[in-house]
């Protein structure tokens, strides 16, 4: 009798252990797929969490929308976003469907993705994203799908020396990111800015999240007068454009077209740079160091025309 029962709570011991392996190796299995949102997460209104839920999402939040800055006797700053605070490694989701129009390094943000939503006319941003784990970089995306991972606290914005708090920040605007520029109080990546967020089309998340609908023709811009828009940026643009050409015309007075071509190449690589880091007239000093470039190759063959026929 003593011998069954032994027998019996063996049998019982391996069909446990077989469970628990069962379980264990299923669970590895999940983990090894590409993170995708909780069911929760998609519901029937238009937009998503960006995150799946967790009971960090209740207030205080690291800093809320329109939170005043504390920390200068200056005029205070207001916060243009929300911050989830979450560990390094969580996922991070889209919110609607929408195409990734910027996916690059953005000092304070570490990693920054923004994608437009064109069907509401607005543009979400995600901000202290990791650049060293995987992150969509081009394309269209779906409502909550994986777009990166929130970064460690040295690689998210901050560095061994001044480590950031590993933190989401998600922000929301009216339009889409072209319709602003890179510099100035306007500018499409604002943490912290000095002018009311909501008067220059930033958005509480937190109301764009719990909508039941998206407005009839999409969420509208404010009123934007383009010179007080956009100066900052063309003021940089116009400095590096005065001075490309300036050097240009030096070059073609005293006639020496490999400088020609080298301002050319200059501007054209300085456009590339802006063009990555967001900045739309950066297209301005593509043009001109083209025709800076072939305006060299010009005097060069007209150059060597002339020595073949004298």
């Amino acid at each position: 009798m003593v011998g069954l029962v032994e027998t019996m709570l063996k049998l019982l011991g391996v069909c446990l252990l077989t469970v628990a392996c069962a379980g264990t190796a299923a669970a590895a299995g999940d983990s090894a797929k590409p993170a995708a949102q909780s069911a929760s997460g998609l519901e029937n209104r238009p937009f998503a969490f960006p995150l799946d839920p967790s009971p960090a999402d209740t207030p205080p939040y690291c800093a809320d929308f329109e939170m005043t800055s504390d920390w200068t006797k200056r005029q205070p700053k207001y916060h243009a976003a929300r911050d989830y605070a979450r560990p390094a490694g969580t996922p991070v989701y889209a919110i609607a469907d929408g195409r990734v129009s910027f996916s690059g390094r953005m000092g304070g943000y570490g990693w920054l993705v923004i994608v437009d939503h064109p069907q509401a006319n607005l543009y979400s941003l995600y901000g202290h994203l990791s650049p060293s784990r995987w992150r969509k970089r081009s394309g269209s995306v779906r409502k909550g799908e994986l777009i990166a991972y929130l970064g460690d606290s040295t690689e998210n914005g901050g560095t061994p020396r001044r480590p950031l708090v590993t933190h989401l920040h998600f922000g929301v605007r009216a339009g889409q990111r072209a319709d602003y520029p890179s510099k100035g109080e306007w500018r499409w990546q604002a943490g912290w800015m000095r002018p009311m967020p909501s008067n220059l089309g930033w958005l509480h998340p937190a109301a764009v999240l719990a909508a039941a609908s998206i407005p009839a023709g999409g969420y509208r811009r404010p009123k934007m007068d383009f010179l007080s828009v956009w100066y900052p940026e063309l003021l940089l643009v116009g400095i590096f454009l005065l001075v490309g050409m300036g050097s240009a015309g030096y070059a073609y007075r005293k006639k020496r077209p490999a400088l020609l071509l080298a301002y050319g190449v200059s501007l054209s690589v300085i456009a590339a740079v802006f063009s990555v880091r967001g900045m739309a007239t950066g297209s301005i000093l593509l043009v001109a160091g083209i025709l800076l470039f072939a305006l060299g190759v010009f005097a060069l063959l007209r150059r060597r025309l002339r020595g073949d026929g004298g």
